[in-house]
């Protein structure tokens, strides 16, 4: 089964622990994830299965949505309520106006230091695995952007917010250096990611859904869960190819395709729903397929070669 599936991942799973689930409901050894999640943080996980694997690549750099929950009175190893916590709690004292103005600050370009228990790698070794040895874990700041980061509101020591970022941004070290600056110490206390390039949260599924859809008898409704390709990467125009056209992308050759505005990358289909290949123009209506998402056909015999 090739698509893309959007799973609400629940709290102390990580994404590979929810791949590993999904591959067993599916009875599919091809399933990956578009963005990790922490285990402490739930909610939107693009799963993509079959050759759509291979449309990882287009999604790296996606923006995100995250709304959660920031707890003042002390950090923790971790930047989150998982970790150890970093010395006595504090007596908090901030006002949701305070830190509405502090929230400013972080927003455009901003240099970010990763967590020390994050996948960043120092020297080959990620980071965790030496914040787990207790060893120094030198990370160097990475500037990451913020595009929004509204704080909702304030209730005793905890601040909900809501945050779009580019790729790359950790809201773990965004709560991390509140704390830091307003002297009491902060932590990221809850995390539920709501969008993520073209997904929203809206279209998700819990895996007690999706099981439940396998083991229906009609396989329409574990297909009904599946986004409708041609709704991913909506940057890219959707182009149907001729039944000669098609055959010729999917074993990897130049085709001139029906003519579309000038877009440098479109998506080309075989039918309504099957995405056989993302093609790069050339010239005028040649396109070369960049990825090829579709095995090429067999091809029939002749009656006299027939076994």
């Amino acid at each position: 089964m090739n698509g893309v599936l959007i799973v609400d991942k629940p709290a102390g799973l990580t994404s590979h622990d929810v791949v590993n689930r999904v591959r067993r409901i599916l009875q599919q050894p091809s399933v990956g994830h578009l963005g990790t999640l922490d285990p402490l943080a739930t909610g939107l996980l693009p799963l993509v299965t079959g050759n759509l694997t291979r449309l990882a690549q287009f999604y790296t750099a996606s923006e995100k949505v995250y709304e959660g929950v920031i707890r003042f009175g002390f950090a923790t190893a971790t930047y989150d309520s998982d970790g150890e916590p970093m010395g006595a709690a504090q007596t908090v004292n901030v006002i949701l106006e305070q830190l509405r103005e502090l929230a400013a600050h972080f927003v455009g370009r901003i240099d970010q230091i990763p967590p020390p228990f994050s996948a960043k790698k120092i020297k080959g070794v990620p980071a965790y695995k030496l914040a787990r040895q207790h060893k120094d874990v030198p990370l160097k700041a990475v500037q990451v952007e913020i595009k929004e980061f509204e704080i909702l509101g304030l209730d005793g020591d905890r601040a909900s917010f809501r945050a779009r970022v580019a790729s790359g941004t950790y809201m773990r070290s965004v709560a991390h250096d509140i704390g830091q600056q307003i002297g009491c110490g902060a932590h990221l206390a809850s995390l539920r990611r709501t969008a993520l390039g073209e997904f929203s949260l809206s279209e998700a599924h819990t895996l007690e859904e999706l099981y439940a859809a396998s083991q229906a008898e009609a396989s329409e409704e574990m297909l009904a869960m599946f986004i409708h390709p041609r709704q991913l990467l909506p940057q890219f125009p959707c182009v149907t190819a001729s039944a000669e056209a098609a055959a010729q992308i999917r074993s990897g050759r130049a085709v001139n395709l029906p003519e579309l505005s000038q877009a440098k990358q479109v998506k080309v289909f075989a039918g309504q729903r099957e995405l056989i290949a993302i093609a790069t123009r050339v010239a005028g209506t040649l396109f070369h397929p960049k990825i090829v998402l579709a095995a090429a056909l067999p091809v029939p015999l002749a009656d006299g070669n027939r076994g």
